[in-house]
């Protein structure tokens, strides 16, 4: 059994049920969640274990073997909790630490410089496109009037300035929620490293192999579910021909509906609140709709 998890908790528990010539792939873009992964599983061969996004899976299954199958993929979106607890990381409106939110520390433009930099109505653009926040314009405003005097460098400054320009729709939601969630997205490419990891599970599971994603937020949930439900119909240029080619035909059998959290898992997770998981199985190619 060939198996590819997004990160090392849920490596742990795999790997008891892994077969002894079985591998296990382990993806992660953070060096310290690597670091972890590598120091638990030094001691297992079956291990292998990758500084690399989600889109990078083709390339780092062909290290482990060339055009390697899997039959289990497992994609853990989003941000990690020791990223949202790690104050220098930059990624929570709790705690005060430098505006950062990059995922693979020190790679690409900041938070700080998409909240300095950009124009309004990039700012307006990001906020509303990946944080569906409807106070978009008036907290993009704010900022840039702000940042003419002072620029925003640190977390509690921007959580600060929103809370006071803008006021949340949602109970128990601090009014930064959004817009740290729309800068994270922007700031790490998410919905393009999921669009591409998407596609290459896609292309790597075996036939019966299981593709899981646990979502965090209702613009990845909407992804991962479009894509299994396009892939789980026939073309419908080809429908009603008797002989309809592979590449037409259905690839991926959805199993059952989202899964969430019960309110036991809750209690003792609340981060697992917001939480879907979807499956969907690999079909054969010579599998007609």
């Amino acid at each position: 059994m060939d198996a590819t998890f997004g990160r090392g908790g849920h490596a742990g528990a795999i790997l008891q049920n892994l077969i002894a010539n079985g591998r296990l792939l382990c993806l992660d873009r953070d060096s310290a969640a690597i670091a972890d992964a590598r120091a638990r599983f030094a001691s297992d061969p079956r291990v292998a274990v990758f500084l690399a996004p989600f889109s990078s899976l083709a390339d780092c299954a062909d290290q482990v073997e060339l055009g390697l199958k899997l039959d289990g993929i497992l994609f853990d979106l989003g941000v990690s909790s020791p990223q949202l607890d790690d104050a220098t990381r930059g990624f929570s409106f709790m705690q005060d630490g430098p505006l950062d939110m990059r995922m693979s520390a020190g790679l690409g433009p900041s938070a700080a410089d998409v909240v300095n930099g950009a124009p309004l109505h990039e700012l307006i653009r990001i906020f509303r496109e990946y944080g569906e926040e409807r106070h978009s314009p008036r907290i993009a405003r704010a900022i840039v009037k702000d940042r003419e005097s002072q620029p925003f460098e640190r977390t509690l400054q921007l959580a600060e300035m929103i809370a006071r320009v803008a006021y949340s729709h949602e109970r128990h939601k601090h009014p930064a929620t959004r817009v740290f969630q729309a800068l994270r997205i922007h700031v790490n490419r998410e919905l393009t490293e999921l669009e591409g990891a998407l596609d290459a599970a896609l292309a790597r599971l075996r036939p019966q192999g299981r593709l899981a994603v646990i979502s965090f937020h209702s613009l990845e949930d909407r992804m991962v579910k479009q894509f299994m439900r396009r892939h789980s119909l026939a073309d419908p240029m080809y429908a009603g021909l008797p002989d309809m080619p592979a590449h037409a035909r259905p690839k991926l059998r959805t199993v059952g509906k989202a899964i969430q959290a019960d309110e036991n898992e809750i209690s003792a997770n609340p981060r697992a609140r917001s939480a879907r998981l979807r499956v969907a199985e690999r079909l054969d190619q010579g599998i007609a709709a």
